[in-house]
């Protein structure tokens, strides 16, 4: 397999390197966790321009059409640089569920929207009882005369406070079935809240919503395809964040004092540093891996990649976040310093889209 970036690539992964690094920054980062929904309109409207919104939108939709690859090169460099704003949940995942689904009717009014940064849908899938299980759904879809009944409740569906729509699993007899919905449905109410590493999350309540036929978009195989392709995407958002905290070490180590020298001159932080940096170039090919994998068309092949990256990364993250705090002191859980804020952020990802326990049992499943 050849792992080597094309220039499109390159020259695609250097644009959001710059914009995360200057265009950003530590205090944009404070900014936007102080805005409502914590997603300043500006950014998110550059992030628009820039067009990264448009690459889990096919072409015939009116979007570009990359690869989860190119999507990866960018999640990197907004973990690298603190960047809390929803790419991921409020237009990457919902973008490529809706892609994968093939409805006709929710591609034509959304999947543009989707694009230009106009709208941002939120996905309701996880429920108290599932433990990360999309196949687990008590929510019901009862159908009607004029289309279908929903009723049953999501638990922590990031980025609902934002969204204008939904998409929600619920169960049609036997099959789990995906329903688009509006905010405004007579029948929905949200729980809000803010979540661990930055973004906003709520529980959403449906109570006998009442849906045409034609918000029913798809099934589940089209949810595991999204979900599969956003934790590869999450993957490679969490090394971002764990580069920049071991970068972040290193300089302090060389900076910070102790006996008269630099602390970085002890052996024993110099060996953690090294422990550190194994641990990144590790993650790094894992994410590589499942970027690429979770393009695949065998279901197999690309959930046993994706879920091997993310029970692999969901603990290295968590010893470089340790371990950069350990070696700051008391100064690396401040809130001056953006150390302390990585931390959360990486600490978030190993149980986003499912934990560590989650995708190991999901690894051994499918390689059985």
């Amino acid at each position: 397999m050849d792992l080597s970036f094309t220039s499109e690539q390159e020259q695609l992964q250097d644009s959001a390197v710059k914009f995360a690094a200057r265009g950003y920054g530590f205090d944009q980062y404070k900014k936007s966790l102080a805005a409502p929904g914590q997603c300043d309109p500006a950014i998110w409207k550059q992030i628009a321009e820039f067009g990264w919104l448009a690459l889990a939108v096919p072409e015939s939709a009116g979007g570009i059409g990359g690869s989860t690859l190119d999507m990866a090169l960018i999640a990197e460099a907004l973990g690298a640089g603190l960047v809390i704003e929803p790419y991921l949940s409020g237009a990457i995942l919902p973008a490529t569920i809706l892609a994968a689904a093939g409805s006709a009717h929710a591609q034509e009014s959304t999947l543009a929207a989707l694009a230009s940064g106009d709208v941002q849908i939120a996905v309701a899938y996880a429920e108290r009882a599932g433990r990360f299980d999309p196949a687990h759904c008590q929510t019901t879809a009862t159908k009607s005369a004029s289309g279908y009944t929903l009723s049953g409740e999501k638990h922590c569906a990031f980025n609902a406070p934002n969204a204008s729509q939904f998409i929600v699993t619920a169960r049609n007899g036997k099959e789990i079935e995906l329903f688009l919905l509006p905010r405004e449905a007579k029948g929905v109410s949200l729980t809000s809240y803010a979540v661990l590493g930055g973004g906003v999350a709520a529980d959403v309540k449906l109570d006998a919503v009442q849906l045409a036929a034609e918000a029913r978009i798809g099934g589940l195989d089209a949810l595991e395809a999204g979900l599969d392709r956003a934790n590869a995407i999450a993957c490679a958002q969490a090394l971002g964040g764990m580069k920049a905290l071991m970068e972040r070490t290193a300089a302090y180590l060389k900076t910070r004092k102790q006996f008269g020298v630099p602390i970085g001159t002890f052996q024993a932080l110099q060996h953690k540093l090294v422990d550190i940096f194994v641990e990144v170039e590790q993650s790094r090919s894992m994410a590589l891996l499942a970027a690429a994998k979770a393009d695949s068309s065998d279901a197999a092949e690309r959930g046993r990649a994706v879920s091997a990256a993310k029970a692999y990364i969901a603990k290295a993250s968590k010893f470089v976040a340790q371990q950069a705090v350990q070696m700051h002191g008391g100064i690396g859980v401040t809130e001056e310093l953006d150390v302390g804020h990585y931390f959360r952020q990486l600490t978030a990802f190993g149980t986003r889209y499912g934990d560590r326990d989650f995708h190991l049992n999901r690894f051994a499943d499918l390689a059985a």
